[in-house]
C-alpha cells in the first residue's frame, strides 16, 4: 500500500497502484536511473518503489568516467558494486552508462602533464584499459552499456571532443570494439538526445550506417527523450524510433522525462554544459503544480506510451531519467534551484495523474479490438 496522490494533486488516498513492471511485461523493459542514496537503500521509499515498478535500471553516475576511474592509476569500484548488486538482487536488467562521453571526462585522459593533448596512441590505449577494465569486471552482469554518448552536434555532424580531435572519427568504432572484446555477450549502444529533430537524426542515421558498414555491433539506438509538454510532437517521436528500426537496430527510450517549466535556453538541447541564469518566471510551481499542467503532464505521457506501446516490437527499454521529482536533474539544469516536477511520481514518492496515463496507454494498446 502506497499513498498516492489522485487526480488532484492536493488530494490523495489509500490505494493498490499497479505495478509498472507488470503492466509492460511482455512488451518492454520499464525502468529508471538511479542516484546511491536508492541503490543503497538510504532512500528506503525511493528504493520501494524501485524494486515494485521497475525491471530495469541505469546508473545516473556511478559509472562515468570522473566517478569511476578518477586518476590514471586508480578505480573507484565500490559505489558501482553497490548499483549492480542493487539490481541483481532485484531481478532486474542492468544497464551501464557511460563509458565514452565528452562531458564528466578528467583532464588526465587526454591531457599531459603540461596540459598538451596526449597522442592519438596514448588515448587509444587509455580507452581500451578503461572499457577493458570496467566492461570486464561487470561481464554478464551488466547486460547493456551506453558505449558512446553524445557524440553529434544539433546539425548531426560529429561533435570536436577529445576523442574526435585526438583520434578521430574512428574513435566510435574502436570504442564499440573494444567493448564487445570485453564481453562479447552483452549489448551494446549509441545514445543520444535530441533525435526528434531532422538534421540531427539525419546525423544519427548515417552515423549508425557508417558503424554498421564497419561491423560494428551495435544493438540498439538510445533516444534519450528529455522532452517538453509541446514538443516532440508524437508524429516526430513515431517517425524517430521507425528511422532506425529500419535500419534494422533495436530503439531504447533512456532518459525520459517531460519538462513542464518555462524554457530557459533555446531549441532542445540537453547538454548538460548549459547553464542559464535564474529568475522568478523560470521557477512558476515552487508552491505546487497546477491542476491543468498536472492534467497536461498525464495527456504527454500517456500520448507518448501509447507511440511506445505501437513500436514494441523494436522497443526493448523504457527507462526514466530518475526516481521521483525531488531526484530530477531538472531542479537544476540549465537553471539551478528550480522546483520541477518531469517525473511519474512527486516528491513524497506518490503517484501522480501522469501515472495513469502510462497505465491508460498500456492498457489502451493490449484491449481487443472491437
Amino acid at each position: 500500500m502506497v499513498f498516492t496522490a489522485c487526480a488532484h494533486p492536493r488530494a490523495a488516498q489509500l490505494r493498490v497502484e499497479p505495478s509498472l513492471r507488470d503492466e509492460f511485461r511482455g512488451a518492454f523493459h520499464i525502468g529508471a536511473a538511479l542516484n546511491p542514496s536508492q541503490f543503497t537503500g538510504r532512500d528506503s521509499a525511493g528504493a520501494r518503489l524501485v524494486a515494485r515498478h521497475y525491471d530495469t535500471i541505469s546508473p545516473e553516475n556511478v559509472l562515468k568516467w570522473a566517478l569511476v576511474h578518477p586518476a590514471l592509476d586508480r578505480y573507484d569500484f565500490a559505489p558501482a558494486d553497490q548499483y549492480v548488486a542493487f539490481g541483481e538482487r532485484n531481478g532486474m536488467f542492468v544497464v551501464g552508462h557511460t563509458l565514452v562521453w565528452h562531458s564528466q571526462l578528467p583532464r588526465w585522459v587526454h591531457q599531459d602533464a603540461n596540459g598538451a593533448p596526449v597522442s592519438r596512441d596514448t588515448l587509444l590505449a587509455r580507452m581500451r584499459d578503461h572499457i577493458t577494465t570496467v566492461v570486464g569486471r561487470y561481464r554478464g552482469r551488466i547486460k547493456g552499456w551506453d558505449v558512446v554518448n553524445e557524440a553529434l552536434n544539433e546539425d548531426g555532424s560529429l561533435r570536436h571532443s577529445p576523442w574526435l580531435d585526438i583520434i578521430g572519427e574512428d574513435y566510435l568504432v574502436k570504442a564499440f570494439q573494444f567493448a564487445h572484446e570485453a564481453d562479447p555477450s552483452a549489448e551494446l549502444y549509441y545514445n543520444d538526445y535530441s533525435l526528434e529533430n531532422p538534421a540531427k537524426r539525419a546525423g544519427a542515421v548515417a552515423l549508425c550506417k557508417r558503424l554498421l558498414a564497419a561491423g560494428v555491433p551495435l544493438t540498439a539506438v538510445g533516444l534519450q527523450a528529455h522532452q517538453k509538454l509541446d514538443w516532440p510532437t508524437l508524429a516526430a517521436e513515431d517517425s524517430t524510433i521507425g528511422a532506425f528500426a529500419a535500419l534494422g537496430l533495436r530503439v531504447n527510450i533512456t532518459e525520459l522525462d517531460v519538462d513542464v517549466l518555462p524554457p530557459a535556453v533555446r531549441g532542445q538541447s540537453a547538454d548538460v554544459a548549459t547553464r542559464a541564469t535564474a529568475t522568478a518566471a523560470q521557477n512558476p510551481y515552487a508552491a505546487g503544480l497546477p491542476d491543468s499542467v498536472q492534467r497536461a503532464l498525464a495527456a504527454r505521457y500517456e500520448g507518448l506510451f501509447s507511440v511506445f506501446m505501437k513500436h514494441r516490437a523494436v522497443i526493448d527499454r523504457v527507462t526514466f531519467w530518475g526516481v521521483a521529482d525531488g531526484d530530477s536533474w531538472l531542479n537544476n539544469w540549465p537553471v539551478r534551484g528550480r522546483t520541477s516536477y518531469p517525473l511519474l511520481f512527486d516528491r513524497q514518492h506518490r503517484a501522480k495523474p501522469a501515472f495513469d496515463g502510462v497505465v491508460r496507454a498500456a492498457r489502451t494498446a493490449r484491449a481487443p479490438a472491437t
